[in-house]
């Protein structure tokens, strides 16, 4: 008797846990969707009649957004077409037969381009060197060509909300430069629209999402080049931040939707030469002397009347 109640009582303990998962995976699902499409409303990333050319590469945040894409197509109150587009560099042991099988029990139009940049970026760098930017301007050009030839007017990129603060930081830490990732920008040909669905969306999410939906994955290191290395530190100081000071990630992402051009710097962006007193109180404006965020609290100050 003790035997059937306790079979009982795991069965029971199982069914609460698949429904838990279930709702987790349902509330991950409507978080994606919520973010993705709040993100295409904010940069107006998709208008009726747009054809999106969705860049697959065969790796977790590409899967998500094609998916996610396609489940707003359909709520959407507008038309727009969408065809997932693989670039097949020919690196070894890159498993062509994945992508077409999983596309076509998707049921979603794709095409498949074969080029050897892989040969090319061999020959052209040296042993032991980083492959991945000249092979990244390689699959550019070749992925604004076949946006041209498949009518496409927009072109979807896979970046997620730590791809743009990574390259933030890199431009800041290494480059010098206050420049990140646009969620939406006109390609440096002139004549191509890029967009990024997943701007709103973290790693992590775009992460458990794979698993959820078991995208089969095809790793992004068949190539044998080193991952960049500066990328890697950068990925790991602010994975470090998320754990360790909870909300520093998502405040300083948010940032980078409210500049101050007059606290900067840039005489380009804003007439700090021209720049005159009139007179007239700007209520608006910042005040002159600006608190420090993290200076000491004013009830422990000294008054200056006391020195």
């Amino acid at each position: 008797m003790s035997a059937v109640l306790n079979e009982l009582s795991a069965e029971g303990a199982d069914a609460k846990k698949a429904e838990k998962t279930a709702y987790e995976n349902n509330k991950l699902h409507k978080r994606l969707c919520r973010l993705v499409g709040q993100a295409i409303g904010d940069f107006n990333m998709i208008e009726d009649g747009d054809k999106v050319m969705v860049c697959l590469s065969g790796g977790k945040d590409s899967y998500a957004l094609l998916d996610i894409l396609m489940t707003l197509r359909e709520r959407a109150p507008i038309h727009f077409d969408i065809v997932a587009v693989n670039l097949d560099q020919k690196q070894p042991n890159f498993p062509p037969e994945v992508l077409p099988a999983y596309l076509d029990k998707l049921g979603v139009p794709y095409h498949i381009e074969n080029q050897d940049t892989y040969s090319i970026v061999k020959r052209l760098i040296p042993e032991g060197k980083t492959t991945c930017s000249l092979c990244s301007r390689l699959r550019r050009g070749i992925l604004y060509r076949v946006a041209d030839e498949l009518g496409c007017n927009k072109i979807a990129l896979g970046h997620h909300r730590d791809d743009i603060l990574e390259t933030f930081f890199l431009n800041m830490f290494f480059g010098g430069k206050l420049k990140g990732m646009p969620a939406k920008l006109v390609s440096d040909d002139g004549k191509h629209m890029v967009i990024r669905p997943l701007a709103y969306v973290k790693e992590l999410d775009t992460e458990r999402y794979a698993e959820v939906k078991g995208f089969p994955i095809i790793p992004c290191d068949l190539c044998g080049s080193q991952e960049n290395l500066q990328r890697k530190q950068i990925k790991a100081m602010l994975r470090d931040w998320e754990k360790k000071h909870p909300g520093r990630v998502e405040s300083v992402f948010s940032s980078l939707s409210t500049v101050v051009p007059s606290h900067l710097q840039d005489r380009n962006l804003f007439g700090f030469v021209d720049l005159k007193t009139d007179g007239v109180p700007n209520p608006l404006g910042d005040i002159a002397f600006d608190e420090e965020p993290c200076s000491t609290p004013v009830a422990n100050t000294i008054s200056l009347s006391q020195l």
